[in-house]
């Protein structure tokens, strides 16, 4: 195995059976993955001692292998087992990234579809400082997020990111931090790297499942902790206009959690108090969470 000589944060990678520092090269030219994109990830957070929804994570990485013909080759409990291990190789100051991963190394008829017995599994946990919930702000992106039909949204698939990725450059190159992609039908489904909220009355709403995005784990956990808070949460179609009329927005994800959106295209937003509420709340309860 080689190592990559670009600098990067303290980096720790399990694969092959063993833990090697950096950023370890582990496919060629000749790897399925590496030409026709058969990788699947998922992405969990350790901070501050803890590591909220890590066995949801892992569970979700091997729906998403399968999803995309691969064969998981690891169990849920043995992926949080193996990030706990790796995880005391750190020092313990900066917020670290989860990331298991499955990919495959073959393919299979014509060589297209990946033959799943060739299915490989790596770990890799990176320090990767969480982003300050200072905010924002979003553009309408002139892409839109697929469907099932059309990619395999029902993964959290390394091919879907491509498209995510020209929305947010594209949404740069107009001054904007990031970009508030829309389904086919013109209702939103996301940001570019998270899930949307918006408050209006009181009340917290976000886009309804829909086949055209991950329901995100944090998504899920926020909208938990609100409801058991007292707030009324909805989930339903929303439009543009939605958010740009509406009181509050902010976005879930799992690499900084509950962040504000502080400009929606020209429409300035303050960061509110349910998006403050949101924070303290799965602070409050990631932190109750024993850390295993």
């Amino acid at each position: 195995m080689g190592l990559s000589t670009e600098a990067q944060s303290a980096t720790w990678t399990y694969v092959d059976g063993d833990w090697h520092e950096g950023n370890v090269a582990i496919v060629g030219p000749r790897s399925h993955v590496m030409w026709l994109g058969s990788s699947v990830f998922d992405g969990a957070r350790w901070f501050e001692g803890v590591a909220p929804d890590l066995d949801k994570h892992a569970a979700r990485v091997n729906t998403s292998a399968i999803a995309l013909g691969l064969k998981p080759t690891m169990s849920p409990d043995e992926i949080v087992g193996l990030t706990w291990d790796g995880l005391k190789k750190f020092d313990g100051k900066t917020a670290v990234y989860i990331r298991p991963m499955y990919w495959a190394e073959h393919g299979g008829y014509m060589g297209v579809p990946s033959d799943p017995a060739s299915t490989r599994f790596c770990l890799c946990l990176y320090e990767a400082p969480m982003m300050p919930p200072t905010g924002f702000s979003v553009s309408v992106s002139p892409f839109r997020r697929p469907t099932l039909e059309t990619m395999p949204t029902n993964a959290k698939a390394g091919c879907l990111y491509p498209n995510n990725g020209r929305a947010i450059l594209e949404a740069k190159m107009r001054g904007f931090d990031n970009a508030l992609v829309l389904d086919m039908l013109g209702n939103v489904a996301e940001t570019g790297t998270s899930n949307i909220f918006l408050v209006k009355g009181g009340e917290v709403f976000t886009p309804a499942p829909n086949g055209t995005f991950l329901s995100g784990i944090t998504r899920s956990r926020t909208l938990t902790l609100l409801s058991e808070a007292g707030f009324k949460t909805t989930e339903k179609s929303l439009t543009v206009k939605d958010f740009l009329e509406a009181d509050e927005v902010f976005s879930s994800g799992n690499h900084s959690k509950i962040v504000p959106v502080t400009r929606v295209e020209d429409r300035d937003k303050q960061p509110g108090p349910v998006a403050r509420k949101a924070r303290e709340l799965y602070w409050e309860w990631a932190h109750s969470t024993p850390a295993q």
